[in-house]
């Protein structure tokens, strides 16, 4: 299916590795050119020079952090220098804190915050008028299953989902005069560094624990349909699809990415 990307801007951000990059590569070899953003530089080179030699696209790798309040304007900035406008921002930065309401600090609810809602608001915002000026946009917000059934002991990451779900709701209808499309994804059992960084920890201890392994006990533990952990490019392609000129009547959605482990549609 041709996505109709080729020549669009694209800005994502988390996209050094896992759902980020992975669609960031979608989008590269639809033809985009692609700025991905996170904090670690290295990580950053490796992962935007695996993505041109897989699609031999355009890929402009950014070292920047999200919850520093000049990082959204400097990324904007920097797109329309290199590439002259902005089509699509996927706000894909962030990580999972999972405690009960009581044992959750001020910090951890104002990193939690500044991290995923607060970086997304500001990304937004100074996107918003690049996507005007060329005739509308795509605005993709990665939040997660828990956005929607918070369950026990999943704050703060939960309610800072439920509100990046809210968001897009609520932007869905404020920009469609505009065409600028506004969607999010609610991800769920993915593979991605977060999971590596686990199985890592746990190889100290557990010396014969197969990758494979560790993610068929996370499939079981989670209660998994499919019976298997996703794919960073499953999710990848999803939000490619959103990106896209194939996704131009859909606006204000949410898309649960989780083998069927949701309990809600």
């Amino acid at each position: 299916m041709e996505l109709g990307l080729d020549g669009k801007v694209a800005i994502v951000t988390g996209g050094s590795e896992g759902i980020g990059k992975a669609a960031a590569l979608r989008m590269a070899g639809e033809g985009a050119n692609v700025i991905i953003v996170a904090r670690r530089q290295d990580v950053l080179d490796a992962a935007a020079n695996e993505i041109r030699t897989a699609t031999e696209g355009e890929v402009l790798p950014m070292a920047a952090d999200v919850t520093d309040k000049e990082t959204a304007a400097r990324v904007v900035n920097t797109a329309i220098e290199k590439y002259g406008r902005v089509d699509i921002l996927v706000n894909n930065a962030g990580t999972s804190m999972a405690k009960g309401f009581e044992d959750v600090s001020d910090d951890d609810w104002e990193f939690a915050f500044e991290l995923k809602v607060w970086g997304a608001i500001r990304l937004i915002r100074s996107s918003i008028p690049e996507m005007r000026k060329v005739g509308g946009g795509r605005i993709i917000n990665v939040t997660n299953l828990g956005g929607r059934t918070p369950g026990a002991n999943s704050m703060p990451t939960s309610i800072s989902r439920a509100a990046g779900i809210a968001i897009t709701k609520g932007l869905s209808k404020d920009l469609a005069s505009d065409n600028i499309l506004v969607n999010t994804v609610c991800i769920g059992l993915i593979k991605s560094g977060q999971h590596q960084r686990r199985y890592d920890g746990r190889i100290a201890n557990e010396p014969d624990l197969d990758m494979d392994d560790f993610y068929a006990q996370l499939a079981a533990g989670r209660s998994v349909p499919l019976g298997r952990v996703g794919e960073g490019a499953e999710a990848g392609d999803v939000i490619a699809f959103l990106a896209s000129e194939r996704a131009s009547y859909l606006t204000g959605v949410a898309i649960n990415i989780d083998g069927g482990a949701s309990a809600v549609v």
